[in-house]
């Protein structure tokens, strides 16, 4: 009797025909097989981590030139000089532009920002500053009108006089100017003019 309550007591697994194990350590065992399996909080950050840098890189170098090639590219002028351009495209050169434009000539390159932007033309050369054709009403381009020494704006007839200076609305502002040096290869170059303009002795409203 006391021997069958001892068997009773101390139960066993068995599996085909394999050697008894007793149920309790065969929890403990799964338990700790289970455990071991789930990596520490510390070892899931780092992979994390490196799972994060890895896919931050590869998507951070598609992401950049995709987003610049939707910013506009400068076309200069924000302090550094810039070489003007005539209608093809080519850099002036002092020498070149006036074997075709004689004195008191008013004619168009590209400025700053790319802006049309008139070349003054004088009896030694030209004038040391470009003048802005963008009317100031509503942004028309304005023309060089030489028979009455004076840019016309063709869209509401405002009127500038030969350097620029608004003499007849509805313009409210002189047009902008921008310096023009000559540089070591004979290239007209220009800059932004920031200091007063000589012209009102007033500070420059397109600054």
């Amino acid at each position: 009797m006391a021997l069958a309550m001892r068997r009773a007591a101390a139960p066993v697994s068995r599996a085909n025909g394999s050697r008894p194990v007793p149920a309790a350590r065969t929890s403990v065992i799964r338990a700790a097989s289970a455990s071991s399996e789930v990596p520490d909080m510390e070892k899931r950050n780092i992979m994390n981590l490196l799972l994060a840098g890895g896919v931050a890189l590869p998507v951070g170098g598609l992401a950049v030139p995709f987003a610049l090639f939707f910013v506009p590219k400068s076309a200069g002028g924000d302090g550094a000089g810039l070489a003007a351009k005539d209608a093809l495209g080519n850099d002036v050169t002092l020498a070149g532009w006036l074997k075709t434009h004689p004195n008191g000539d008013h004619s168009l390159t590209q400025g700053l920002k790319g802006d049309p932007t008139y070349l003054v033309v004088n009896e030694t050369g030209i004038e040391n500053f470009g003048i802005n054709a963008v009317c100031t009403h509503l942004g028309c381009v304005v023309p060089w009108v030489g028979a009455e020494n004076k840019f016309k704006c063709p869209c509401h007839g405002s009127q500038y006089n030969n350097q620029g200076k608004v003499i007849r609305g509805p313009a409210p502002l002189s047009l902008a100017l921008a310096h023009i040096t000559i540089n070591d290869s004979d290239g007209v170059i220009f800059s932004p003019w920031t200091e007063t303009d000589f012209r009102t002795g007033e500070e420059p409203w397109w600054k």
